[in-house]
Order: structure tokens, then sequence, then C-alpha cells
């Protein structure tokens, strides 16, 4: 049987820094890698506005185009686990500089891009880079910082990450106005330079002990399993959730999600050690994970149509807009506000308050962003505060379960729920919204499956406001769903979490694996 928790200790190479390690240069480093990793998530979302551009420049199709959007997190969904798995056996340090060069240059293979085909290639290339990023960054945060500083520094990482999230749109319209297309990638080039120059020079090396072999099958199994439910999430939407292409994919992806646990489960030398699913701390953490991400994700896909389609913003307009979210996040971290209410609150606290605003937000938006933009301007503040409390409380939870020695793991752990919480939003409240419209659709546009098709099809002004209307409150109906979804997943997640730290004793700590591990039943 694979070694738990228990079984898992930390070599000096990968444990915590304690107070006396502590390097004027900590703060340095977390700026370098949060550049880094926003670069990483800027690209998630920063080629939506470009779709236009690259029909036209490359004579791409649609189905060019989906690919172009999605080889990125497709391939960077697949890798996570496997990235933070060599991370931990490798070096963190060597796979931070690894995926940075591959970033770099894949950004560069994009920016010269001639044809659909080298494009899909360089976006698929960045996800490998992209992948290695994600992990490690996380990984080394909690590597150079103590227990009293890591709350603050994974809530600036957290902000980071929730900044790159938002602004992406907004960065690519800013750049679309001025530059071409190529730009949106371009800009990565100095930003990987400088993160290189800067981790090779002050980045401490770590990794944990080298006794255990590599699990390649694991890896093949993770990778097929993720590789299929993102494809599936993402296609869905587009091609209809009951199509072949979508329910093979999703079948395909399950299959390997079970076969990978199952082999977890029975080799002596896992990538993933399953034990750590029956540690309460762990559980918790990864419910609320995916619910936050759920709700973060799902109500982004929502904003958008909102401002553009039913408010009538321009892509910029929107995207200017929803930048409140992402000032009300990083203000609340950067000033460290977060952290301070951490010890008061306890990680139960602070995921529930967290997730508690973010529903409040959604609400406020669904009952007084109708009609104009105030009432989601107090939505977007809202939510903000609710994000800024919950994900950087989560990845702690997450991480603390998790020993030092596998902290890369713990990473790809974070990020494969943000990828499968964000995709899991997008469908689960694009199907309420569908629903919803197609149900309060008039007669003349009744069966289409957009707004564009219907509008299409009315023929008098009045049809044109009933399918506007009907839009509008699918739209409002997505977004209570998904204000509910995320309220009682925190009410789970705290409860789950309070119960660990009860188990646990009063000698259980945010980020002592000992006491975490003592919570596993």
């Amino acid at each position: 049987m694979p070694p738990s928790a228990h079984d898992t200790a930390p070599s000096p190479s990968s444990a915590p820094p304690t107070p006396t390690d502590r390097s004027a240069t900590r703060w340095l480093i977390l700026a370098v890698i949060c550049l880094a990793q926003l670069t990483v998530i800027l690209d998630n979302t920063v080629l939506n506005v470009a779709i236009p551009s690259l029909t036209e420049d490359l004579g791409a199709t649609t189905a060019d185009v989906q690919w172009m959007v999605n080889a990125y997190s497709l391939v960077q969904s697949g890798l996570l686990l496997i990235a933070g798995n060599s991370a931990d056996r490798y070096g963190r340090k060597k796979m931070l500089a690894i995926g940075l060069a591959l970033f770099g240059l894949a950004s560069l293979g994009a920016t010269l891009a001639t044809s659909p085909g080298m494009l899909i290639a360089a976006r698929a290339g960045m996800g490998v880079g992209g992948a290695l990023l994600v992990t490690t960054t996380l990984a080394v945060v909690m590597q150079i910082f103590d227990d009293a500083e890591r709350p603050r520094a994974i809530g600036i990482w957290s902000s980071v990450s929730s900044l790159g999230f938002a602004a992406g749109p907004l960065i690519g319209g800013a750049l679309l106005d001025h530059f071409w297309w190529g730009s949106l990638f371009l800009v990565n080039l100095p930003v990987a330079v400088l993160a290189l120059c800067a981790v090779l020079t002050l980045v401490p090396e770590s990794k944990s002990p080298g006794t255990e072999r590599p699990d390649p099958l694991g890896a093949v199994l993770s990778m097929t399993g993720m590789v299929g439910v993102v494809f599936a999430i993402i296609s869905g939407p587009v091609d209809g959730w009951l199509s072949g292409k979508v329910l093979v994919s999703a079948a395909v992806g399950f299959a390997g999600l079970a076969a990978f646990a199952l082999w977890e489960l029975h080799t002596p030398h896992p990538m993933l050690d399953m034990h750590f699913f029956r540690n309460r701390r762990f559980i918790g953490a990864v419910s609320g994970g995916i619910l936050v991400a759920f709700g973060m994700g799902g109500s982004m896909f929502l904003l958008t149509q909102h401002l553009q389609l039913v408010l009538g913003y321009g892509p910029l307009e929107a995207g200017l807009r929803m930048a409140p979210l992402a000032v009300t996040v990083v203000l609340i971290n950067f000033t460290g506000l977060g952290a301070r209410l951490m010890p008061r609150l306890g990680t139960p606290g602070m995921i529930v308050s967290g997730m508690s605003l973010l529903a409040a937000g959604l609400l406020l938006i669904a009952t007084l962003g109708g009609s104009g933009y105030g009432g989601m301007l107090a939505g977007l503040i809202v939510m903000g505060a609710g994000i800024a409390l919950a994900m950087p409380a989560m990845a702690n939870a997450i991480m603390s379960a998790i020993p030092p020695a596998k902290a890369g793991v713990g990473a790809g752990v974070n990020g494969t729920l943000m990828e499968f919480g964000q995709g899991l939003g997008v469908a689960v409240l694009g199907a309420v919204l569908t629903a919803r419209f197609q149900a309060l659709l008039p007669v003349a546009a009744a069966g289409a499956g957009s707004l564009a098709a219907a509008l299409a099809t009315s023929g008098t002004g009045a049809e044109r406001t009933a399918v506007h209307d009907a839009f509008a409150a699918g739209i409002g109906t997505g977004q209570l769903t998904g204000a509910a979804a995320v309220f009682l997943g925190g009410l789970l997640a705290a409860v789950l979490l309070r119960r660990a730290e009860r188990s646990a004793g009063p000698s259980s700590g945010l980020s002592a694996p000992e006491g975490a591990a003592a919570a596993a039943e």
C-alpha cells in the first residue's frame, strides 16, 4: 500500500523556512513569481477578444478558433498533476525555470505564427509551460514563507490569479485597439526573460526525497482523464451536451480518472496519495475550492454576456466595468486585510464568510443589475470581497493538508480544482441560462438556441423585446443558481473543516501536516 500522510516525512530541503530563515529577498521572489503567474492566467482568457482578427488575418475557421482558444487550457489542465509531481521530484526551482523558458519560447512561436496550425501548436506549448508555472509558483510560496507570513503571501498569490482571470479581456481589448493580434503573446517575452533571470538568481532549490520511482502509468491516466473531462465541458455549450463528441469525451475522461484513482491506491509509488482524500481538512478544502471556482468561472461567463448582450456595452467597455471585482480582490489581499482576519475567524470562518459574500454579490447582480450598471457595481465589489477571503483560505487549507515534501502535488491539486470548477461553472450555469431563456421565448422564436438566432426569427419590435427579456431572465436565473450553490458549498466546506480541527485537537495548525493527518479517518 502507498504511504499515507502519516508516513510522508518532509525532507530538510523541502521543509518550510523557520523565522530565522527569513530573507529580505522573499518578497521580491514573490513579486517575480506572481508576475509569471499573471501572464499564465491572462493567457486563459486574453485570446477571446482576438477571434475576429484571427479569423480575418489567418483565415481561421470556427473549428480552428476553438482549438486556438482551447489548446492552451486542455494541455495545461492535463499536465497539472504531472507538473507538480515533477517539481517535487526533480526540483521546484528547476521546473519553474523550465516552465518560464517553455512559456517564453512558445509565446514567441505564437507571435510569429502564420497559419492556424502554427498558432494552435504554439498555444499547446504555452500550456506545457503554464502547467509547470502554476504548480511551482505556489509550491515556492510554501517553501520561502514561514507559518506566520504564509497566509498573506498566499493571499497575494491568489489575488494575482483573480486579477489575471478578470483582466484578460480588458488587457486584450486595449492591446488590440493599438496593435495587431500578435501583441497578445509578444508582451509575454520580456516578462518571461525577467522572471527567468530572477528565478535563477534568487529562488532557492528544493525537492522531496529522491527515493520514490516515477509513476508513468499514473501520469498517462491523469492526463487522459483531465483532458477528456475538460474537453467535454468546453465542447458542451457549442456542440450540445448530448452530442456524440461530448458524451464520448466525458466517458473517456471519467474512465481515465477512475482508473487513475484505482491505480494510485495500489501502486507502491503513487503520483497522488489517494489517502489524502480520507483527510477531512483536505476534503473540506477541495469541496470549497471547486465551488469557489464554480461561482467565479460561471459568474464571469454570465457577466460578460450580461454587460454586452443585455446592457449593450462593447468588449473593452465590458472589461472596464468588470474591473472593480479584480480591484477589490487586490486591495483586500495586498493590504493584508485577509491575512489579519485569518487568526480571528479561522479557516472555516474565512471560507464561510468569503463564500457567503460571493453568493451575496451574485444575488445583488441578479436582482439589481438587470436594468443598469449601478446594481451590478455593488454586486461586483461584494463578490470581490468574497473571493479575496475565500480563495487564499482554500489554497492554504489544501496545501497545509499535504506534507511539505508534496508541495508541488498540492499545488497541482489546487490548479486542477480551479480548472475543473471554472469549467463546471460555465457548463452548469450556461445550461441554466439556456433552459430558462428557451422556456420564456415567444412563439415566433421558439426553439432558438442563442440570442442571435432568436432575434433573427423575431419579426416585430414586441417580439424582439420579449427575446431580450427572456435572455436577461435566463442570466438572472443562472446567477441565482450560482449564488445558491456557492453559499451551500461554503457551509459544507466550513462544517467539514471545523470537524477536522476538532478531531485534530488543539495541536493542529493551518500549516502543520501532522495535525492535518491526525484528522484523517
